[in-house]
């Protein structure tokens, strides 16, 4: 995006009229910002994580109008398609400026999602109860430490979001606020009963929105919905609900799937790719066919994400456990991850000593589980990551892979750092290994078995 790398450089643009300036943010780069007017100091300010749509728009409209705030809108760049552009991101600005808002954020924020976020839940094998792979759980501290950063930026006391009062993000984006300011205060209209009260449905949002003069989009909205980022998309709610549809007598919606081709159309021939791993984290990824190579975290996760999706590899439909109790169903596509899960657990079979992997599998489900519930910024959090960094710093090499219709095809892998050992495995040659040895191995490893078998013929 030619205006975003312009302000990365300090430029000035015009968008819609009004300056939008770069100003320093202590320690991590720039802000991109655009200013619409002053703030009135007399009241409090507060910064929203916005999405530019019907719900997030309206509440922006009745904190300012309503509750009296002093409202600056932020929205982080994952990935998503909402802010392709900068035609999109035009769009969002003159609705949140439409909407009350004093000032407009739109962070981009992929590399470090990627860098910060999702490559130590890979390194991690994190996997939530054995299939859900994290995308939206982990983008949420992402959303929330940048969104701590211009609230300290902005002098703003409170700071909220658009998340419902049945959810996990509610938990995830305020635990993590207060795990970094423990003096923001959080405001959650989805968990105010005169807001839920005014808005029961979504032809209260759109009558709202008409009263108010914001933009909302004519089009028809999805009977389900969805959260994106360049680690995945999830859908859910509407027709989702019911966890026996589709089945075998419907399809799902034709609107989704967006990130991955259906199995039948996918090529019927593999791609053939090498994954290069430095102490458990993806630096390179080699196109065998094409001779197609990147190295660089960003550049090489859209890459995977690209090929994956091609291939038709990543799609789940689950049924979770949401940390506030209750079940839901979710469905997810997520290439690149699904890739880079499969490679790294690979190269830890091949690198990590049996005992110490058995402590990471351990390890790795309560990591996963505190993603989920959203402690990233925590004491536990912090205690896990330094034991699991630990662990991988053997975890260095390469693993051959193919992709063929939604699978993903292990071929060999490689580390300087193998325990795997040749000679002592063949059964051609000795190597080193006396065989006669392995007789008192086995009659020491049997003596419980033998105690527990003549116990049960005394029962008899």
């Amino acid at each position: 995006m030619l205006q975003r790398r312009a302000l990365a450089s300090g430029a000035r643009v015009v968008l819609r009229g009004h300056a939008r300036a770069v100003t320093t943010c202590k320690g991590r780069g720039h802000f991109s910002k655009t200013s619409f007017r002053e703030p009135d100091t007399s009241k409090p300010q507060l910064v929203l994580a916005y999405s530019g749509g019907l719900d997030t728009s309206a509440q922006l409209s009745w904190l300012a109008k309503e509750k009296g705030f002093e409202v600056c809108a932020y929205i982080a760049d994952l990935g998503q398609d909402d802010v392709r552009d900068e035609e999109a991101i035009k769009t969002i600005c003159a609705k949140a400026e439409a909407s009350g808002a004093y000032a407009f954020y739109c962070e981009d924020l992929r590399e470090e999602f990627v860098t910060d976020f999702v490559y130590p839940c890979v390194s991690t094998s994190a996997l939530y109860e054995g299939r859900y792979l994290l995308g939206t759980a982990m983008a949420r501290p992402c959303i929330a430490r940048r969104q701590v950063e211009i609230a300290t930026h902005e002098g703003a006391t409170h700071i909220s979001h658009g998340s419902t009062g049945k959810g996990n993000d509610q938990v995830r984006f305020e635990v993590c606020y207060l795990g970094m300011d423990p003096n923001l205060q959080c405001v959650t209209l989805w968990r105010d009963r005169e807001y839920l009260d005014k808005f029961e449905g979504r032809q209260d949002l759109l009558d709202y929105a008409a009263e108010m003069g914001i933009p909302v989009s004519a089009t028809k909205k999805a009977s389900f919905s969805e959260d994106e980022n360049c680690m995945h998309i999830s859908y859910e709610s509407g027709e989702l609900e019911d966890p026996a549809f589709p089945g075998h007598d419907r399809e799902y919606p034709e609107e989704m799937w967006k990130k991955t081709t259906a199995l039948a159309e996918t090529p019927d021939s593999p791609a053939s790719i090498t994954i290069e791993f430095e102490e458990g984290m993806p630096v390179k990824v080699t196109n065998i066919d094409d001779g197609t190579v990147h190295d660089t975290p960003f550049e090489l996760f859209m890459y995977l994400n690209t090929l994956g999706g091609e291939h038709g590899v990543g799609r789940v439909d689950i049924v979770e456990n949401r940390f506030i109790g209750m079940k839901s169903r979710g469905c997810y596509e997520t290439p690149a991850g699904t890739i880079l899960h499969r490679a790294h657990l690979d190269l830890e079979t091949l690198t990590l000593d049996r005992e110490v992997m058995r402590i990471r599998d351990t390890l790795g489900v309560k990591f996963a589980e505190l993603v989920y519930n959203g402690y990233w910024f925590s004491p536990e959090m912090e205690f896990l990551n330094a034991s699991l960094c630990q662990c991988q710093k053997v975890v260095t090499g390469s693993v051959d892979l193919q992709l063929f219709k939604g699978n993903v095809i292990e071929r060999g892998r490689s580390s300087p750092y193998s325990l795997y050992n040749e000679d002592l495995v063949s059964m051609d040659i000795e190597g080193g290994f006396n065989p006669e040895i392995s007789t008192g191995f086995i009659q020491t490893l049997s003596t419980r078995i033998k105690a527990s078998a003549a116990r049960d013929n005394l029962m008899k």
